[in-house]
């Protein structure tokens, strides 16, 4: 089994989609995505879903939808208001 490189950051998961949302693993880490915070995934297909990215320790970059979200906006969305519709 091939270890990850430290400098590196881990890959990321999309474990599960429904109607109201999808889930992601971050790590150790399960991270839901409710439609209602994060509208600009719900019409995404699945492949755009599960086509992301993690340039750097905290962001996540779906390239092609265009989104680009701090890490911390996820787990706290609330904090951070809609800026785009």
């Amino acid at each position: 089994m091939m270890e990850r490189d430290s400098r590196r950051p881990p890959e990321v998961e999309v474990t599960n989609v429904s109607a109201h949302g999808f889930w992601l693993l971050l790590d150790a880490e399960e991270l839901f995505f409710p439609y209602a915070a994060f509208p600009w995934f719900k019409d995404a297909s699945i492949a755009q879903l599960t086509h992301v990215e993690r340039p750097h320790d905290g962001h996540l970059y779906w390239p092609d939808i265009e989104v680009d979200l701090s890490i911390e906006s996820i787990r706290n969305p609330e904090v951070f208001p809609l800026l785009s519709k």
